[in-house]
């Protein structure tokens, strides 16, 4: 059995994916994974809706808890999977005044605890999911974050792959994408493989991402890869590296290599197939979701013509703060949205009445209105009906954080595959003796 770490658990996407539960009331399906301690904490807030459903629905499973995980951290104990979808955020460090060694000034303080478990426990496998525009981050020194991120993961010993995934270029409801980053430690098998093969075979056939997600034979001829050796000096490379990220990539030792990959498309499940499930399941949409056409606004419009207005191009002079005038444009949107496409990415506004959130016209009424809190759920594929512990407005803001459950499941699969090909017996014990020697050298 796999035990695993979540972190930034939201309200269980990793989790579902897993341990295999279709079902609000479900219990797991799958014998290969063991969640055994969970931390979701929103800071800022006392209400914390997506740990008590979180804790609900994994109710007497594996500990749960809701505290800043700067401080709880250390509970975490031996695993062999550390997971989480970590908030994106600025990287870059600096080095102490007496140049001693370790790294002052972190900014993207999260990610920086989750290689203060990796360097105590060193988990032999890591998978972690954040937004792809982390890799072109900051604007300014591109790539210099994601470069940050492969340097410390290699200083503890790990060898990293990642693939930014389109949800639905693999048949799932949502065109949503993310970049999905798993590493596994220098000393496992699966990294010696990774070593001895060539670096673009291993993202196009055999390495962790392509069997569950195939790509093309090809590689994109618009944006050629690349290959580099990675500098040493995290802090040289906060302050001065820059490197171009492609869509799929690897670091073993030092040494990146990354590729445009082209994904063999599969055949999507849509937006109306959402709308048609949960319908069949909930039946007809409640009225507080249809669009108000009577209320004017102080537009001067009501809620459905406000957002043709906001979903439609528009080109409006603007003055900066400097005093320069300038037009700004704004290309225009389906409305209402497509039911025979996969939905757009959400966002945490979902719901509301802004640019981003879905607006269809429900099949059965022919009147507009938004989507109802479970047909988020259906795009995530999450279990319809897991939210429906805390409030509307909170179920969306949870949705358009979460990943698509589905993505998951198919990789962990692949962690089930590659775990299989190593010694389970030995794994964590040798995890134990690695935290041993580097407590030991700090000491000396």
């Amino acid at each position: 059995m796999i035990k695993v770490v979540e972190l930034f658990a939201g309200v269980g996407g990793f989790r579902i994916a897993l341990e295999g539960i279709k079902d609000v009331n479900a219990e797991p399906t799958s014998d290969k994974f063991d969640v055994v301690w969970g931390n979701q904490w929103e800071p800022a807030t006392k209400s914390q809706p997506a740990f008590d459903c979180y804790a609900e629905r994994f109710k007497g499973r594996g500990k749960h808890l809701n505290e800043d995980i700067a401080l709880s951290w250390m509970e975490a104990g031996p695993h062999h999977l550390l997971v989480g979808g970590f908030p994106c955020q600025d990287y870059s460090v600096s080095r102490s005044l007496k140049n001693e060694q370790g790294i002052q000034g972190k900014k993207g303080v999260l990610f920086w605890e989750i290689m203060n478990i990796i360097e105590q426990e060193k988990p032999p496998y890591v998978l972690l999911e954040n937004v792809d525009r982390l890799m072109k981050s900051p604007a300014k020194q591109r790539g210099r974050d994601f470069s940050v991120m492969l340097r410390a993961f290699a200083d503890q010993g790990y060898t990293v792959e990642w693939r930014v995934i389109n949800a639905a270029d693999y048949g799932f409801a949502q065109r949503r994408r993310r970049i999905f980053i798993f590493a596994t430690r220098t000393d496992l098998n699966h990294s010696e493989r990774a070593r001895q093969a060539d670096p673009e075979k291993w993202l196009l056939e055999s390495g962790f991402f392509a069997p569950a997600f195939p790509v093309h034979e090809l590689t994109s001829e618009k944006h050629p890869g690349s290959q580099f050796e990675l500098p040493k000096d995290i802090v040289e490379i906060s302050d001065m590296f820059s490197a171009t990220y492609r869509n799929s990539g690897i670091m073993s030792g030092d040494q990146v290599t990354t590729i445009e990959t082209l994904p063999k498309r599969e055949v999507p499940k849509t937006l109306g197939d959402v709308v048609q499930e949960v319908y069949e399941q909930f039946g007809p949409a409640p009225e507080q979701y249809y669009l108000d056409t009577d209320t004017i606004k102080k537009s001067g419009r009501n809620e459905q013509e406000e957002l043709a207005y906001l979903k439609g191009p528009k080109k409006i002079e603007r003055t900066s703060a400097s005093g320069h005038v300038y037009v700004y444009a704004e290309g225009g949107m389906s409305y209402p949205d497509s039911l025979d496409l996969p939905g757009r990415t959400m966002l945490t506004s979902e719901g509301t009445c802004n640019r981003s959130s879905h607006v269809i016209e429900d099949p059965q009424t022919k009147k507009l209105r938004y989507l109802r809190p479970e047909e988020c759920e259906g795009l995530n594929g999450f279990p319809y009906g897991w939210t429906a512990t805390m409030t509307d407005r909170k179920r969306y803001f949870t949705m358009g954080n979460a990943l698509v459950v589905g993505l998951i499941e198919r990789m962990s699969h692949r962690i089930a595959e590659v775990h299989e090909q190593e010694d389970d017996q030995n794994i964590l014990q040798e995890a134990i003796q690695m935290q041993l020697l580097g407590t030991y050298n700090n000491f000396k």
